[in-house]
């Protein structure tokens, strides 16, 4: 019982930790000034934790609406004395749309996959995963420098699961900043 309760309010903790930094970045994408679009990207993404914390995120657009995004993620556990690692990788496709006539600043919607792999010496912990999810959020270039950031949010939705933690469907969201070259 202490377990589930001790599990419950790290989720709960965690959770309002993302929405003041969600909140933090959309009071700054609001105030900075755009720029033009950029080609390719790199940096990191922090995500709400279901399978990444971290993850090593690169964006290419491939054409002027369209761009691929590929994060590397991964996420420690530890509850109660037990302890396992989930490893990602995640592509999605975005096609972007501007916002209003802010040069730069642009909203997307698409969808993805997952794939992750927890590492455990429970076996109840462990085991391959797989999901598809659709996308959305908004993507900003600062107009003075090479940096983008965005935000967005992945309902997953699990087609193979190594263990029943996920239940099948869990919400995912994200910040990101990166690098534009």
């Amino acid at each position: 019982m202490f377990y589930f309760w001790a599990l419950k309010n790290q989720k709960d903790k965690t959770m309002k930790i993302k929405l003041t930094l969600m909140a933090v970045f959309a009071a700054f994408a609001l105030t900075a000034s755009a720029q033009t679009d950029y080609k390719n990207s790199i940096g990191l993404r922090l995500g709400s934790g279901y399978y990444d914390v971290v993850a090593a995120a690169f964006k290419t657009f491939i054409s002027q609406p369209a761009a691929l995004e590929f994060d590397l993620g991964v996420r420690p556990y530890s509850v109660g004395g037990m302890k396992w690692t989930n490893l990602s990788l995640s592509g999605a496709y975005q096609h972007h749309f501007p916002i209003g006539d802010i040069e730069g600043f642009k909203w997307f919607v698409g969808g993805g996959l997952v794939l992750s792999n927890t590492f455990s010496d429970f076996d109840d912990r462990s085991g391959f995963n797989a999901g598809i999810f659709p996308t959305g959020g908004v993507d900003y270039k600062l107009k003075n420098a090479p940096f983008a950031f965005s935000a967005d949010i992945r309902p997953t939705i699990t087609i193979v699961s190594g263990y029943d933690y996920y239940n099948s469907f869990y919400a995912n969201g994200g910040l990101t900043a990166r690098y534009v070259f």
